[in-house]
């Protein structure tokens, strides 16, 4: 089962590599990892994800409670979240081509952010699962390259 942890943590050098080497030494694969100021400037929010079927995630999260930066820390229920990646897609867009990516990036809600004679840039917000559908149809056409976040959450209500 994948679990996303919101980290609140002081805005400070090197807490970031605390957290992610607590992951490690646990032997946990971090497979999203999002890092920004919160709405605190003086704390930022780590959104990891993890798969947590392999290891208990209590335990890591009462490792993660004992490091000093750490602020706040909670597992986010799928149910309880509002979630979203964003990604940069470029895309061959020669001849014919470039109307099929129009098309797709329509049915998609995606935005166009550049436009060249060769390619298109593209930007796509939305869930994992809508992401990976879009790049399964823009393959065959032509991906030249792709740039993802990590998963960004939040819980729905207060706190």
């Amino acid at each position: 089962m994948k679990h996303t942890l919101s980290i609140l943590v002081e805005n400070k050098p090197g807490v970031l590599t605390r957290v992610a080497g607590l992951f490690a030494r646990r032997g946990f694969n971090i497979e999203s990892l999002a890092v920004g100021e919160s709405e605190n400037p003086a704390l930022s929010r780590i959104t990891i994800t993890i798969d947590g079927d392999e290891h208990p995630v209590d335990q890591v999260t009462k490792q993660l409670h004992k490091l000093i930066n750490v602020v706040k820390i909670r597992d986010l229920e799928p149910s309880g979240t509002v979630a979203a990646e964003l990604m940069l897609i470029k895309v061959s867009a020669e001849g014919e081509k470039k109307t099929e990516v129009l098309q797709i990036a329509e049915i998609f809600k995606v935005k166009i952010v550049d436009v060249e004679r060769r390619y298109l840039v593209l930007r796509a917000v939305g869930t994992t699962d809508k992401l990976e559908a879009l790049l399964a149809l823009l393959k065959p056409i032509g991906i030249l390259e792709v740039v993802r976040t990590g998963k960004i959450a939040i819980g729905r209500g207060r706190g």
